[in-house]
């Protein structure tokens, strides 16, 4: 029977202005909901870099205000990783409207429509475009599925650990976790050798 294609993705977090003094009890409601967080930076955004990240609401009426509120205080960017993490962050979050889920974060959080507390990607484009945005040098290449990641394991992990660990029943070590480590490390197929002129 072959397993699902289990979808692993990565989406953008970002704790606001007005509860980033909360951004500890927001970490530990993500961390509880199954999300690892992949990277973070906390950073005064300027209201140049907050156009830019917000451009596709350039024009309408609350651009200013938005923008405004974005660089009003520092903020703390996360990129975070789960299966499905987009759809399941943006639940998390609820809609902009807090009343219309009352058990959402942003209704704990935030006070208004505008100071919501927390952005959440809407799409796997937008969270591409918005990690890149914030993490420029972050590599986004696509995670593997659970059959790539079952092959790579199979062929380049299980042989050398079974090679390491017949080893260590052979050798009975007083402390067998620090012996195995030290044999990983000396027997990594993928060290690179150094060539002696």
């Amino acid at each position: 029977m072959e397993s699902p294609v289990v979808n692993v993705e990565r989406t953008l977090c970002l704790i606001k202005p007005d509860i980033i003094e909360k951004a500890d009890e927001v970490l530990h409601i993500i961390r509880k909901s199954g999300f690892y967080v992949v990277q973070s930076r906390r950073f005064h955004m300027t209201p140049e870099q907050a156009s830019d990240f917000y451009a596709e609401h350039y024009g309408k009426m609350f651009f200013p205000s938005l923008i405004a509120y974005m660089s009003s205080g520092p903020v703390l960017a996360l990129v975070l990783a789960k299966i499905d993490a987009i759809s399941h962050w943006k639940q998390l979050v609820g809609p902009a409207r807090r009343d219309q889920d009352p058990s959402s974060l942003r209704a704990i959080y935030g006070s208004d429509e505008q100071k919501n507390g927390l952005h959440a990607s809407d799409s796997a484009g937008s969270a591409a475009r918005e990690i890149k945005f914030i993490f420029p040098d972050m590599i986004l290449e696509p995670l593997p599925n659970t059959t790539e990641a079952t092959e790579y394991l199979q062929k380049n992990v299980n042989p050398v650990l079974l090679r390491g660990l017949t080893q260590l029943c052979k050798e009975k070590p007083a402390d067998a976790l620090e012996w195995l480590a030290a044999w990983l490390i000396d027997n990594n197929p993928n060290k690179p050798t150094t060539a002696h002129h």
